[in-house]
């Protein structure tokens, strides 16, 4: 059994059963990855991969297994590399970052820009998508770090990291008639047809865990991944936009008015998380201090030593979170 042969058979499950594809990807032949793969099956007993002619259809319950042990290992090796990178040149090598729009967009370019400031020879790379796609990054191992406020829940292999804690605000246009409100209440937003998240994104649930504790069913006729479609389609008077509070830019969004929704909803709270067995290296600590400077060394390493949620729970009741 050859690391190759184990690092083709993950790299073909991850490229939906394309062969060609994954030989592509890693500058070498197909024909060369079909055969080490079939010296390996040979070699264990068993098919890792069902065919159809010279197709890969499916992973095989055997194959299931081994990909899963095939991808702890890889994880170790990866580890391994980073461990002697560490001692032989600790300013060089690379972060990689799973996260959504509103962060991307609005909370990480300035800390993003002073990172790389510091450390030239890191490169940086992103990845953006759903909180459940970037969970399920940084728990498969090909992220370093996730950063969400949703579904990182989900995902026990996660060790994760109160960062800060934000809330809403509502956009409207000039001269909306929630502008002459004397008082902004979720029955008078419910008035109105609502722009607002996806569901699963930015904080969403706790959007509608406070219209469904006050009986009401807010007509959203319309959501959005980015907080900057919801203000365009605000603009062309779709309907009231709920947005994240960070994401009001005042130049930019000089012609929308922001009122201020935080008494109305429960604040959401965006963590940064890693996989346990991840080897922390130390421009990986200094870019959590960076983003959340209560994550100091000493309290990322306990907050890995931690056996539970609860007791990780426990390790940030009393911190004050900043608030944004």
């Amino acid at each position: 059994m050859k690391l190759q042969q184990l690092r083709y058979i993950w790299e073909v499950a991850h490229h939906d059963l394309n062969v060609s594809a994954t030989a592509q990807s890693l500058y070498t032949s197909q024909p060369g990855i079909s055969k080490q793969i079939r010296l390996l099956e040979d070699e264990l007993g068993v098919e890792i991969f069902s065919r159809s002619g010279k197709h890969l259809t499916r992973i095989t319950p055997a194959g299931e297994a081994i990909l899963q042990t095939t991808g702890e290992i890889l994880r170790k090796v990866e580890s391994i590399k980073q461990v002697a990178q560490e001692f032989s040149n600790d300013k060089k090598g690379s972060l990689s970052l799973a996260t959504t729009h509103t962060q991307a967009r609005y909370m990480l370019p300035k800390i993003i820009k002073g990172f790389i400031e510091q450390y030239p020879d890191v490169s940086l790379h992103m990845n953006q998508g759903t909180p459940m796609q970037i969970s399920e990054m940084a728990a498969g191992g090909s992220v370093d770090f996730a950063i969400a406020t949703e579904a990182m829940e989900l995902f026990s292999d996660l060790v994760m990291m109160p960062c800060y804690q934000w809330n809403r605000s509502i956009v409207v246009p000039k001269n909306h008639p929630l502008c002459q409100v004397s008082e902004l209440t979720l029955e008078e937003i419910a008035k109105h047809p609502i722009v607002t998240y996806v569901f699963g994104f930015t904080g969403r649930s706790k959007l509608d865990e406070a219209f469904m504790e006050r009986g009401l069913a807010p007509k959203i006729v319309f959501t959005a991944a980015d907080a900057d479609v919801i203000k365009t389609y605000v603009r062309l008077g779709l309907g009231v936009g709920i947005i994240a509070s960070m994401a009001h830019d005042e130049e930019l969004d000089s012609d929308l008015v922001c009122l201020d929704a935080g008494h109305l909803f429960r604040p959401s709270i965006t963590k940064i998380g890693f996989r346990r067995g991840t080897f922390i290296r130390g421009f990986m600590y200094e870019f959590m201090e960076n983003f959340a400077p209560h994550l100091t060394r000493t309290m990322v390493d306990e907050a890995y030593s931690c056996s539970s949620r609860l007791e990780l729970d426990e390790l940030f009741q009393h911190v004050r979170l900043p608030v944004y």
